[in-house]
């Protein structure tokens, strides 16, 4: 059986549903899910406080990379005692997650048989479900892999069908950093469509863009989803005062309608892995609450 050090939590989430979690040796320091990967090895640490305020966090990254270093460490000592045969990274983001190079740099002095370095770049909801299949076939559970991907396209498909049908889709602004504004990209609109919703900023297959709060003003979204990413829901709600301070805010549309929402950017929406479904689902119920049961309420979001 393969050895695998999983440094993304999706990839982590993409393995457990395939079947694999025997063959985890090593996982990221934000892998928490399924809980029981708790108890595996940290192969990662930021080199930033993750716990500094938003502003704080932003220049630190802007920072690090401007400069050409890394956002995360890599435990190459420990890496190399666990010796694994594959290792799951991406590169598709510096500063979300331990990055392609970081990995190849760890391996640089690498003694003896080096690891299959498998790395991700989604940028659409089909890119997710692409890697997912890609990831089991290189590790021969391609079939698993297909009815994986089958199990979560027809939960798509079913939250599609019900929204296809609402007549009423709101204007949508998802904002994916607080400090400053930086708003959804990715997959991101793929989902605010699925769910019944009109995205205003971001575009599918795209980094998430910054926004200037002019523009959010000025198009004064119906609904505004905060899912900042490494943030969980306690977090998001302990940094949203920025975004409350700034001019005009009480009298956006979304705030006078109470359609401000506060979610767990940290496990749902910026995971591009089997999860993503469960993002969709709660798009869906913040969307149109009167068409979906608030299965994810308090625990993945809040009313602000």
């Amino acid at each position: 059986m393969e050895r695998i050090a999983s440094l993304l939590p999706s990839t982590t989430e993409i393995v457990c549903a395939l079947g694999l979690e025997s063959a985890l040796v090593g996982r990221s320091h934000e892998c928490d899910f399924p809980v029981s990967v708790a108890s595996l090895p940290v192969l990662t640490e930021p080199v930033l406080d993750p716990s500094a305020g938003s502003a704080e966090i932003d220049h630190s990254v802007k920072r690090l990379i401007r400069d050409g270093l890394s956002v995360y460490r890599v435990d190459v000592e420990r890496l190399r005692e666990l010796a694994p045969t594959v290792i799951l990274t991406q590169d598709q983001c510096k500063a979300c997650a331990v990055s392609l190079a970081d990995v190849e740099n760890a391996l640089g002095e690498w003694i003896g048989e080096r690891s299959r370095v498998i790395s991700l770049q989604p940028a659409t909801l089909g890119d997710v479900w692409g890697d997912v299949r890609r990831v089991a076939d290189a590790l021969d559970r391609g079939e698993k892999g297909r009815e994986v991907v089958k199990a979560l396209a027809e939960r798509v498909a079913d939250v599609a069908e019900r929204t296809l049908r609402i007549r009423d889709q709101p204007t949508v602004a998802c904002i994916e950093w607080i400090d400053p504004l930086m708003a959804a990209g990715n997959w991101m609109p793929d989902l605010v469509a699925l769910a019944g919703g009109h995205n205003l900023f971001g575009e599918s297959g795209t980094h998430s863009p910054w926004l200037e709060w002019n523009d959010l003003r000025k198009t004064d979204p119906e609904v505004l989803v905060v899912l900042p990413c490494g943030f969980d829901l306690q977090r998001t709600r302990a940094e949203i005062g920025p975004l409350q301070e700034q001019d005009g805010f009480n009298e956006l549309r979304a705030v006078r309608r109470e359609r401000i929402y506060l979610t767990d950017g940290h496990h749902y929406f910026n995971r591009p892995g089997p999860r993503l479904v469960e993002s969709l689902e709660i798009l869906a119920e913040i969307l149109h609450p009167d068409q979906f049961s608030a299965r994810f309420q308090n625990h993945a979001w809040q009313h602000l």
